[in-house]
């Protein structure tokens, strides 16, 4: 159930299986290999297995960094035109 804090590319793994629900809505886990789906997501959790990535993006830059960004910018938005309304 570890957390992974970065987006990366698995260079080593060993059955690692991905919950990536939180981006995905999909419950089944993902399997991730270094020839079929190496690329690993901030935000999902290790369900089974272990491996090495190297970090590609963090913070800001990362797929669930510009989903809360994205997120953020839509509220933003709408609380702009609901202030409209009331001038």
């Amino acid at each position: 159930g570890d957390l992974l804090p970065a987006d990366g590319v698995l260079i080593q793994g060993n059955d690692l299986k991905i919950d990536e629900s939180a981006l995905t809505g999909e419950s089944d886990h993902v399997r991730k290999s270094l020839d079929k789906d190496p690329l690993l997501l901030s935000g999902t959790h290790v369900m089974e297995g272990s491996g090495r990535m190297v970090v590609t993006a963090v913070g800001v830059n990362s797929q669930s960094g510009i989903i809360f960004a994205l997120l953020g910018a839509a509220g933003d938005d709408e609380d702009d035109g609901r202030d409209r309304k009331g001038d």
